[in-house]
């Protein structure tokens, strides 16, 4: 199975947007943009939700039925770990290959010196193919490499193994991902991580890297764009570079976990698989859930007291609501609006709070991070919550088309 040049995955909290989603993608199709969709939820969504991995594949597999998609699409299995990847095997044909929080856990000892042995001729000047300037690699680096990276990919490698043992090996796309931790890797650091991915024969067709800079939910990007805009590039050149030096697969491309909606890295992006004629797969995270919110909010009368209720609730739930996504939230719980101002607020209002234009005064992230994370609220209210989406299914459609083809489709692959 081999995953095209340009994917996107899109979630989908509630399962009830399928079609919307898809209709992006046809649009996308029709402008000339060959891009395919991966539908993605991970275990703590599902958790939360009260869904199941074959849930998703039922919405991916009616959606594109329903709209004649005959090209490609996939079910991401998003951020597993041998503890829950039985969960997905049968109903995924993409795995996300969480293996973050091994990241700074040393291999065995005689594991390491063969690592460092073994790509100890790299040690000197190392030059890499469009990256500028040279790297100056000693044994020393190597080993710090291994011993931060090393079992991290060992842990991938049995999360690999065990999926193939189930699936065959050809029959379901390997992504590793190391986004979910508080330092970005180095070009070179991605140069040794890619020799153990290669030494533990996973054939990875993406790899997710963390960047430099904030990467909240939600919200624009935070950072030096510039900065981000030579990692980007230079990790494009390690990754070019290193299926050469490491028989990895042909198609292997980076991975952005964009938290949704980092529209000031999109020009850089869309520049950079332009340049190196790169692969890209992106994923947009819960921004279909914020649209479904101003669908509600546009449609007033009941959706529009559904959005405040959830409001309500989630500010009642601050703290617990946040807890779980605090390296990737940044609130400031003075600026959200109080109870009363809510209540006073009509449709339109409500809906240019949370829509991501920074250019309308309205717009307010710390009220869209907490919605980001608030959908908790909207599965305990459970059929009232879906009743009501689908009461107002066009309205949130429109909504929901709208934003994956308009803000991140075009920006980032169109020409």
């Amino acid at each position: 199975m081999i995953l095209e040049k340009y994917s996107m995955g899109v979630g989908d909290r509630f399962g009830l947007q399928g079609k919307a989603q898809l209709n992006a993608f046809i649009k996308a199709q029709q402008s000339g943009i060959e891009l395919v969709p991966v539908w993605n939820k991970s275990h703590r969504e599902h958790s939360i939700i009260g869904t199941k991995p074959a849930n998703v594949r039922t919405e991916a597999d009616q959606a594109t039925k329903k709209l004649d998609w005959t090209d490609s699409y996939y079910v991401d299995a998003d951020h597993i770990n041998l503890d829950n990847v039985d969960e997905f095997v049968q109903h995924s044909d993409f795995f996300t290959l969480d293996v973050a929080d091994f990241i700074g856990q040393e291999a065995p000892q005689d594991v390491t010196d063969r690592f460092v042995d073994k790509y100890s001729k790299y040690a000197g000047s190392l030059s890499i193919p469009g990256i500028d300037e040279a790297f100056d690699v000693t044994a020393e680096l190597i080993r710090e490499v291994a011993c931060k990276y090393v079992q991290a990919i060992r842990e991938a490698g049995k999360i690999y193994r065990h999926i193939e043992s189930i699936k065959g090996a050809d029959n379901f796309i390997t992504e590793v991902s190391m986004d979910e931790t508080d330092q970005p890797q180095t070009p070179l650091e991605m140069f040794f991580i890619l020799a153990a991915i290669s030494d533990e024969q996973i054939p990875a067709q993406t790899i997710a890297p963390k960047f430099t800079g904030r990467f909240n939910k939600g919200v624009d990007y935070v950072g030096d764009v510039a900065q981000f805009e030579k990692e980007f590039n230079d990790d494009i050149a390690v990754i070019s570079f290193s299926v050469k030096e490491f028989g990895l697969p042909q198609n292997l491309k980076l991975s952005i976990h964009s938290g949704s909606d980092k529209f000031s890295i999109y020009g850089p992006i869309n520049k950079a698989i332009k340049k190196f004629n790169a692969g890209l797969h992106v994923k947009t995270a819960g921004t279909t859930w914020l649209e479904e919110l101003i669908g509600l909010a546009e449609s007033e009368g009941d959706g529009l007291e559904a959005a405040k209720e959830i409001y309500l609730k989630s500010l009642e739930k601050f703290d617990a609501l946040c807890a779980p996504y605090a390296t990737v939230i940044d609130i400031d719980k003075s600026k959200l609006p109080t109870p009363a101002a809510i209540e006073k607020w009509d449709g339109p209002t409500f809906a240019a709070a949370i829509r991501h234009d920074q250019s309308c005064p309205g717009y307010n992230p710390n009220l869209r991070q907490l919605f980001h994370v608030g959908y908790k609220v909207a599965a305990q209210m459970g059929d009232r919550y879906l009743d009501v989406l689908k009461k107002y299914e066009e309205q949130v459609a429109i909504n929901v088309t709208k934003n994956i083809y308009q803000r991140h489709i075009l920006p980032i692959f169109a020409e």
